[in-house]
């Protein structure tokens, strides 16, 4: 499975600027892939099934869905429950 493209990441511009906002703690290294301190923590990728997000939980990868609004908000969900202090907000 191949890292997203410029097409497929146009796409997902409302998303994306979502997460931007939870920065800090997110450092956006290169379009669309995130760190968390000095480590991966999001990036996407294309699949001919259609566009996931490969997020990392408790140290693992974990692959979501993200082609309509209510992927993204299970996406944003359990994003904000990985990042310090935003489960708490």
């Amino acid at each position: 499975m191949k890292h997203a493209n410029e097409e497929t990441l146009a796409r997902l511009v409302p998303l994306l600027e979502q997460i931007r906002r939870r920065m800090p703690p997110l450092k956006e290294k290169g379009p669309s892939k995130f760190y968390l301190k000095s480590s991966a923590f999001l990036h996407f990728h294309d699949d001919p099934a259609g566009i996931f997000a490969d997020l990392k939980v408790a140290g693992d990868w974990q692959r979501y869905p993200v082609n309509n609004d209510a992927d993204y908000s299970q996406l944003l969900a359990k994003l904000d429950q990985q990042l310090p202090n935003r489960a708490l907000q």
